[in-house]
């Protein structure tokens, strides 16, 4: 097989990464919060009921900012629910995941899970607008952020928390062209809804980051006109507009699955080309950025086959929903899309994980037990901790392999990050399920001198995961016979593998 080929020089770059980039999202759904973040009665939880190990993992990961409190789930949010004495708070119905939520952890608790994460754990809120309104945002927004002197205000003080949440970014809702969405609207009226909503909190303060919904999927019957729609209506009024995808093999088609970027691409640069036709058309200096605050591989076909046997008379308190556990194979594959938003960190300037334990995450939990890394932790806490910086335009010569949903595509899938310091870090993975694939990339005005590492997530099992049983059974290992020499990198890929190469 004749190698894979790009060029790296630093007068070719797409953009720098935004740390926002490397978000994730906690949502009222099954174990994420009950016995994932939050477990009072485990041996490791702390002062406040945090799981400790959880938070280890977390800061481990190199996550920033945090969506919450959904998804779904926030379309029947009654923030009022989430605060004050956690005894007083009542007991509700959730619709979204047909579970009974308790409130024991809610706006209070957040924060202060972020704070124990460092100062790099941003809040991300979203503001239910299914149920809900302009007059229920505007209260959150004061209960959260105004310093003191107003009723809500000075509740959150009497609540115990003195100082503001400095709550800067958030979503007007989630996934409102979804049927299965509690307040389901038409473009129109979601449009008109966010637009009111924005305007409403930029008045109370006009620093605000606001994220509008755009479509759950590319396969939407309603995509790219809702898109249209909604920002005709808002499109001065909102910063972002959002993207949600979930990945899975479909019917067996393991190699479509692993060119899963391909569609991830294809629905970012679309979402970017109407949008700037809508700020074309309104004549606008300004342009939107994209949040892809929904991303990951779901196997979302077990889910909806499991809903099929809920017994609706049963409203269980966190139960185990979406625990998929995730395959070398997966891992792979959710490394590729990390590398299709650096790829377009022009634009997509945030992204989180959904979600960020137990319900198709990284980190799994047993509840009175142990906290372990699934196959896909390895991706995202090596892209976190050496993907900032300047991401350099990176344009393959691949050999190719042939997919049903996409074609002819590309054996390698590549980008590289330039740090402040100078060093280069190239992400890539070969897409080929049986054979090795020799890289060369010529670089141009990078004074880089060596390899300071390569790893990599590969194994002869590609089905390999990690388990309570096996926590420690799919890891990084190093990759030896990686050489820079004259101004030119060759690597060998290991068949289906995730890559890391740092330069120096």
């Amino acid at each position: 097989m004749h190698p894979a080929r790009f060029t790296l020089d630093p007068a070719f770059t797409i953009g720098r990464v935004s740390p926002r980039l490397f978000g994730s999202f906690v949502e009222h759904l099954g174990r994420c919060v009950y016995t994932g973040i939050y477990e009072p009665d485990h041996p490791a939880a702390d002062a406040e009921g945090l799981r400790t190990d959880v938070l280890e993992l977390v800061r481990e990961l190199g996550v920033t900012a945090v969506r919450y409190p959904g998804g779904n789930f926030v379309s029947g949010y009654r923030w009022e629910d989430s605060v004050g004495p956690v005894d007083d708070r009542p007991r509700r119905l959730d619709l979204a995941w047909h579970s009974t939520e308790s409130n024991r952890f809610g706006l209070s608790e957040y924060i202060a899970f972020l704070k124990k994460l460092g100062p790099q754990a941003e809040p991300m809120m979203a503001v239910n607008l299914g149920t809900r309104g302009v007059a229920e945002a505007l209260e959150l927004q004061e209960y959260a952020n105004h310093p003191s002197g107003t009723a809500l205000s000075d509740l959150r003080a009497a609540h115990g928390d003195k100082d503001p949440f400095g709550i800067r970014l958030w979503c007007l809702g989630n996934e409102m062209d979804g049927p299965w969405q509690t307040g389901h609207k038409t473009a129109e009226e979601y449009g008109r809804i966010a637009a009111e909503t924005a305007r409403a909190m930029r008045q109370q303060d006009p620093s605000v980051e606001l994220v509008a919904c755009g479509s759950s999927s590319q396969a939407m019957p309603t995509f790219a006109e809702w898109e249209a729609t909604v920002l005709q209506e808002a499109y001065e009024l909102v910063d972002y507009i959002s993207l949600h995808a979930y990945y899975e093999p479909v019917d067996g088609d393991l190699d479509s699955f692993l060119a899963s970027a391909v569609d991830m691409e294809s629905f970012i640069e679309n979402v970017v080309a109407t949008a700037d036709h809508v700020g074309a058309r309104l004549k606008s200096k300004k342009k939107i950025n994209l949040s892809f605050d929904e991303w990951n591989v779901w196997y979302l076909s077990k889910w909806v086959e499991h809903a099929k046997t809920f017994d609706q008379s049963d409203w269980p308190q966190a139960p185990r929903l979406l625990e998929d556990n995730y395959s070398v194979t997966d891992a792979v594959v959710f490394g590729s899309l990390l590398i299709a938003l650096l790829r377009h960190a022009d634009r997509v300037t945030v992204a989180c994980l959904a979600q960020l334990v137990n319900v198709i995450a990284p980190i799994m939990t047993e509840p009175g037990g142990p906290a372990w890394r699934q196959t896909t932790f390895f991706p995202f806490a090596q892209a976190s901790r050496h993907g900032r910086g300047q991401v350099l335009d990176v344009r393959v010569d691949s050999p190719t392999y042939g997919t049903e949903k996409y074609g002819e595509t590309d054996l390698l899938h590549a980008t590289a990050v330039r740090a402040d310091d100078g060093t280069v870090t190239v992400f890539a993975v070969n897409r080929g399920r049986t054979d090795a694939l020799p890289l060369e990339v010529t670089l141009n005005g990078l004074e880089l001198t060596s390899v300071t590492e390569h790893t990599a997530l590969a194994d002869a099992d590609p089905d390999a995961r990690n388990t309570l049983a096996d926590p420690e059974r799919v890891t990084l290992h190093p990759v030896e016979g990686t050489a820079l020499r004259d101004g030119t990198l060759t690597a060998v890929l290991e068949p289906l593998s995730w890559n890391v190469i740092r330069l120096a």
